[in-house]
């Protein structure tokens, strides 16, 4: 990324890192120590630089979201193992191929919500999914069909994983701390779709609530789409019952099944924009 917003007389950083190659071939300039310290990788790497790369993870992928002029998002969470109905036959369960409808509907839910976007400006409730293959796919996908861009948040992994084909190269962006991406996710969220998945699922649905339920993030529609499903993976009833919840809680989400579902709840949605100021039954 080009330093756009140099000021003032001191010299370029760009300027001297490429000087600092073109210096004599010595044992004094071959050693590690002589590296400037924000080109020298290894440096950057160790423990102690730590704090210096959550800050730098926090902060490339918001400038460059700011100076490509996205105010805000609909993020769209989801399994990557629930592949496009076309190849339904690669699911590794009965019930992932059954859930491939899912892909579908991601699919449209991002094409209505690029659409949205793009007749008011194209700045608002820009896409953003983890950049990856299945729901994640389908999302990006599908603002990719309505002629619009999407924001891409990858992970670097232990296996193989690339980005989607339909992430907007110039919004592409990929992490190395879980923390820092699940931030990003939710900074300029206006709503939060979440269509069935695996433990990455369940954790941004549980973190996105949470954040909301203590009163830390502004209330959001969050969309659960696929009420069967996630009936039957988190008994919501029984944390009410143990108490561990409030009934008032459930408020904070909703069930769909469909894209039209979700863009009606989206439109009515009691109490977006505020925050709380109280957990109820505490």
């Amino acid at each position: 990324m080009p330093d756009t917003h140099r000021t003032g007389p001191f010299r370029d950083a760009h300027e001297d890192r490429e000087t600092a190659h073109g210096v004599p071939d010595t044992a004094q300039t071959r050693s590690p120590s002589y590296r400037l310290a924000f080109a020298d990788d290894d440096f950057m790497c160790r423990d102690e630089l730590r704090p210096v790369r959550l800050q730098l993870e926090l902060l490339k992928p918001q400038m460059m979201l700011d100076a490509a002029g996205v105010d805000s998002t609909i993020v769209l969470f989801g399994g990557a193992r629930i592949p496009d109905p076309a190849r339904k036959e690669t699911a590794r369960t009965a019930m992932l191929a059954e859930l491939t409808r899912y892909y579908d509907e991601a699919r449209r839910f991002a094409r209505a919500i690029t659409e949205r976007s793009l007749a008011a400006g194209g700045r608002t409730g820009v896409i953003v999914t983890g950049g990856g293959p299945g729901v994640m796919e389908a999302g990006n996908r599908g603002a990719a069909d309505a002629g619009g861009r999407s924001v891409g948040l990858n992970i670097v992994l232990p296996h193989e994983q690339a980005p989607n084909a339909w992430v907007t190269p110039e919004l592409c962006f990929n992490f190395h701390y879980f923390a820092i991406r699940k931030m990003h996710f939710l900074m300029r969220a206006e709503a939060v779709a979440v269509f069935p998945g695996g433990f990455g699922t369940l954790d941004e649905t549980f973190e996105c609530l949470t954040l909301i339920q203590t009163g830390r993030m502004k209330r959001v529609p969050v969309l659960l789409f696929g009420p069967e499903f996630w009936q039957r993976v988190v008994n919501w009833d029984a944390l009410v019952e143990a108490g561990t919840i409030s009934a008032e809680d459930l408020n904070l989400f909703r069930f769909v099944e469909t894209a039209d579902e979700a863009l009606a709840a989206m439109d009515g949605w009691e109490g977006a924009g505020e925050k709380r100021s109280a957990i109820p039954g505490r």
